[in-house]
C-alpha cells in the first residue's frame, strides 16, 4: 500500500533554487518523468507597465521566454516526458485549477519560510494550495 498515488505529480515552480530541488527530488521520488507535472504561474500584466504600452510585451512573449528558460535549466535527459505549462494569473488559484483539471494525485509545493509581517503581506501560496487542494500537498520547508 502507498501513502501517495504518484500517477500525477504537480510541483509548481517560481525558478527560484528551492523550487528546482523540489523539482529534483520529485523527479527522483517519482519513476516515470511523464507522471511529472510542472507549472509556472506569472503575475497578470498591468496596463500601465511601459512594456505594455510601447506593445513590446505581452503574455504570450512572457510565457515563451519562460518556456525557453525552462528547458535550458531542465535539458537533461532524466526531464524528458516532464509535462511543463505556464498560466497567467493568481498563483494559488491557478495552481488549484491545475491541480482539478489534469487531476493531479500530488502536490509537491516548496516553501519559502517566510514568517512575521512578511508573510502577511505578500501572503503564502504554499498556505492556501494546502488549504484548497484536492489532493495531498507535500510542503518541502527550505532547510539554510
Amino acid at each position: 500500500m502507498s501513502l501517495f498515488t504518484l500517477d500525477r505529480v504537480l510541483v509548481p515552480i517560481d525558478f527560484s533554487e528551492a523550487s528546482f530541488n523540489a523539482v529534483a527530488e520529485t523527479r527522483a521520488f517519482v519513476r516515470d518523468a511523464s507522471h511529472l507535472y510542472i507549472l509556472h504561474v506569472l503575475h497578470p500584466l498591468h496596463q500601465g507597465e511601459p512594456g505594455v504600452i510601447w506593445q513590446t510585451v505581452n503574455n504570450e512573449t512572457r510565457k515563451q521566454h519562460v518556456e525557453q528558460a525552462f528547458y535550458q535549466r531542465c535539458q537533461a535527459p532524466e526531464y524528458q516526458g516532464v509535462h511543463f505549462s505556464v498560466l497567467v494569473g493568481n498563483p494559488s488559484e491557478k495552481i488549484i485549477d491545475y491541480a482539478n483539471t489534469n487531476d493531479i494525485n500530488l502536490i509537491v509545493i516548496p516553501s519559502h519560510g517566510r514568517t512575521g509581517i512578511s508573510r502577511f503581506l505578500l501572503g503564502s501560496v504554499a498556505e492556501r494550495v494546502v488549504r484548497l487542494a484536492h489532493c495531498p500537498v507535500l510542503v518541502l520547508r527550505r532547510s539554510d
